[in-house]
């Protein structure tokens, strides 16, 4: 065998192992955003299993607002849709906007619910409203925190499959970018409009 048949074959077996790697480093990293979407996940289930305990303790202080008991039942059933969307693909662009979207119109609607019951100072004062509405509370805090793992997951992936070589690996298999989870307003704007317990 000649040295140039050597170098060919040393050659065609370092690309393979390179492109062997590059393509398990992606797929480690989409895991890697998989399983951050999980932490999400399991807020995002507790946040909206308390958002119907909310509606309904408010729903005898808040007979003649039907329509904004309606708008929250109404933005939180399309975003627990978009949330198990996601749940099945934590990596496709198209899902995560939805859910990003999905949530928005969630925060306002219940931004809206907390601006009209300050208008009820019964059910300001009623403990089961101000339990709840401290559980959401958390349960928010706890999915920014869990919001920004996902992003972080997500930055490193998409720079991973964005970066030349690798980025012939991630075309070639079909590795496209993710989305971010977009936070829509801030705490503070939101806190703005929560009813101060």
């Amino acid at each position: 065998m000649s040295f140039n048949s050597i170098a060919w074959i040393v050659f065609g077996a370092l690309l393979v192992f390179w492109a062997v790697g590059a393509y398990n480093r992606l797929v480690r990293l989409k895991n890697t955003i998989a399983n951050a979407f999980g932490q999400i996940d399991v807020q995002l289930k507790r946040r909206y299993d308390l958002i119907p305990n909310l509606v309904e303790a408010a729903k005898k202080y808040l007979q003649h607002e039907q329509t904004t008991l309606e708008a929250v039942t109404t933005a939180r059933n399309q975003a627990r849709t978009a949330s198990e969307a996601v749940r099945s693909r934590p990596a496709n662009a198209a899902a995560v906007t939805a859910l990003s979207v999905a949530e928005q119109a969630l925060d306002g609607s219940l931004g809206h619910f907390f601006a009209v019951a300050e208008a009820y100072p019964e059910l300001k004062a009623d403990q089961t409203i101000r339990d709840l509405s401290e559980e959401l509370t958390s349960t928010e805090n706890k999915v920014g925190f869990a919001r920004q793992a996902y992003n972080d997951a997500v930055l490193d992936y998409n720079n991973a499959q964005g970066q030349f070589p690798a980025v012939l690996i991630a075309r070639l298999f079909g590795f496209a970018p993710s989305a971010m989870l977009r936070v829509t307003e801030s705490a503070a704007e939101r806190e703005a409009v929560r009813i101060q317990l």
